[in-house]
């Protein structure tokens, strides 16, 4: 255990008896050992300098919660059945995005191992599990985590994730897990206690950043390198999602993302399978997945990475909403996004941020599945007041219109749970923060937020058990029409993804998208995606093509009919 300021650290072990203290030895670095053996299942914790017990920086299981004791978990006594299992490439995946609390009325993880067949069937080929990290209270997005090495007790902890790993790999899904190295969380965090983690040099809109670069950043950098080789190695996860990466704050000339990408790809050569990191950024900065170079002048060399644009435009196009940063993506040129570039700021000024934003993408250097896409994700449709998602918005014709927009790109796409259906249920704010005075103050500023825009007292309270509940996915509804439909949409579109290569295609060169009024076309080589977001019908002249798929639209000899809210995916001979 790292805690370099110490002058005493006694290990303690609880007991039939009560806890017992044992002394530590201090090694080089700042490191202290012990060398009683550990039992599988037993509770124990640090106390430093003769302090309070807090919990190991690296447990892996916290029953009691962040400020409880840690629990001995040996991750080698896992049931695998995975032995032959070799990973995903992301090239050619579909990416499937839930929160395990609200993916099921359990809201477990072992309860969401029951659901898996929907998403093979869906044709789903990663599923990502936002955060699972432990944080104060029941319920949670989990971007609050303060154990991060440890999986939340309401869950099912770390071996039910070993579970759903497994049961993953045995229907030929790759899992992604959600991780947060910016920040912790606002309560429970005992990190601090052990060493310089943190920093004041930096800062973060969540709270102090984690210190990459000062004094004695070495150890807290491998203490994020170390997590992650974590669940790729011990746990069998397959791909890391890791957040918010443009608030790691790190002047070092290694980057630690660098650092990061290397340490995974050697271990995935150690171990023979794909292992892959996708960044979310909001630099709009392809250098994050460039490779590296020999010389070290290259990217970051990571897999990919989130592609926020790609959402705004189609978000833009279908609704019409224009505020905030939507306001520069109902310019024509927007539209490139969904074909020719993920970044529609890429060296240019945007009008949200009062600057110059992005840089471009090189097409001969880094294809399009290298940036993933979605129509909605938790933040897009979370960060809204209301939690409302497109159902709530715009006609289930119109959401089929975007979906087939989504899913017949260059880019990999990601799909947000009950996306695939036009679940009614919101996906909304919810917390259950565990100290009054910071239940409160999350309440009130939630709902200060909006009152702005004229919410007021129609934002759901985050602290009330409602708001959580309401999120959660009506599974019922994929049986209803018109939800029955809409699944079934969803899995024509994928199927046709993974048939046809041209809808594929990565080729950042070899597609275009115009838009004639209210008809959208976007072309994918000898493939076209024909979109009518206009309130009366259309006839367009379209020679001799086959109908590959038509949500309302229809083929009249050469001409292809397509009613308000419809779209069509077409096939030149």
């Amino acid at each position: 255990m790292w805690a370099p300021d110490a002058e005493q650290v006694e290990l303690v072990r609880a007991g039939d008896d009560g806890e017992t203290r044992e002394p530590m030895v201090r090694e080089e670095g700042g490191w202290w050992r012990s060398d009683a053996d550990r039992v599988d299942g037993e509770r124990y914790g640090f106390a430093l300098d003769g302090g309070e017990t807090s919990p190991d920086p690296r447990s892996l299981a916290q029953p009691d919660g962040p400020m409880g004791l840690s629990q001995v978990v040996d991750t080698s006594a896992f049931t695998w059945t995975d032995e032959h299992w070799q990973g995903v490439p992301l090239r050619g995946a579909v990416i499937y995005e839930l929160h395990v609390g609200t993916f099921t009325p359990e809201g477990t993880l072992d309860s969401a191992v029951e659901r898996l067949d929907h998403l093979v069937d869906l044709g789903v080929t990663v599923v990502e599990l936002m955060p699972v990290a432990t944080y104060p209270g029941h319920h949670g997005w989990g971007y609050d985590g303060v154990d991060i090495w440890a999986v939340h007790p309401d869950l099912g902890g770390p071996r039910a994730l070993a579970r759903f790993v497994d049961a993953a790999h045995a229907r030929g899904l790759a899992v992604c897990l959600d991780v947060v190295h910016n920040h912790l969380g606002p309560s429970g965090n005992t990190l601090i206690r052990f060493g310089p983690y943190f920093t004041d040099t930096h800062t973060t809109p969540w709270g102090p950043a984690l210190n990459l670069d000062g004094p004695r950043a070495d150890e807290v950098r491998r203490y994020l390198v170390d997590h992650s080789l974590m669940w790729l190695r011990d746990f069998h996860v397959d791909a890391l999602r890791l957040d918010a990466v443009h608030a790691l704050v790190d002047e070092s000339a290694v980057h630690v993302l660098e650092q990061l990408a290397e340490a995974v790809d050697d271990l995935a050569d150690e171990l023979g399978r794909e292992l892959l990191l996708v960044a979310e950024s909001d630099r709009n900065d392809p250098a994050t997945v460039v490779p590296r170079s020999a010389g070290g002048f290259g990217g970051l060399g990571l897999a990919g990475q989130w592609a926020d644009d790609v959402h705004h435009t189609l978000h833009v196009l279908l609704t019409g909403e224009t505020q905030g940063y939507y306001e520069d993506f109902a310019a024509p040129e927007a539209l490139d996004t969904l074909v020719a570039t993920p970044f529609f700021h890429a060296g240019t000024y945007s009008s949200f941020r009062g600057r110059t934003h992005g840089r471009p993408v090189d097409p001969e250097r880094t294809p399009g599945w290298r940036f993933v896409a979605s129509l909605q994700t938790h933040d897009q449709v979370g960060n809204r007041a209301k939690g409302d998602r497109l159902t709530h918005l715009v006609s289930t014709g119109r959401l089929a219109c975007g979906a087939a927009l989504l899913l017949t790109g260059p880019w990999t796409p990601m799909l947000f749970m009950g996306e695939e259906w036009g679940a009614s249920t919101p996906w909304q704010y919810f917390t259950d923060h565990t100290e009054p005075e910071l239940a409160e103050a999350v309440s009130r500023g939630r709902a200060a937020e909006f009152s702005a825009h004229g919410w007021g007292g129609d934002v759901p309270d985050p602290q009330s058990p409602q708001t959580y509940r309401d999120s959660q996915l009506r599974w019922e509804e994929t049986t209803q029409e018109p939800h029955a439909r809409v699944l079934e949409w969803y899995r024509t579109l994928v199927g046709l993804r993974s048939g046809v290569p041209d809808l594929s295609d990565a080729d950042l060169t070899s597609g275009s998208v115009e838009r004639d009024g209210d008809v959208v076309t976007m072309h994918r080589g000898a493939c076209d995606v024909v979109v009518n977001l206009g309130s009366a019908p259309v006839r367009l002249e379209v020679g001799d093509v086959e109908l590959l798929a038509a949500w309302e639209a229809s083929l009249e000899g050469s001409t292809l009919v397509v009613p308000a809210d419809a779209c069509a995916v077409l096939r030149r001979s």
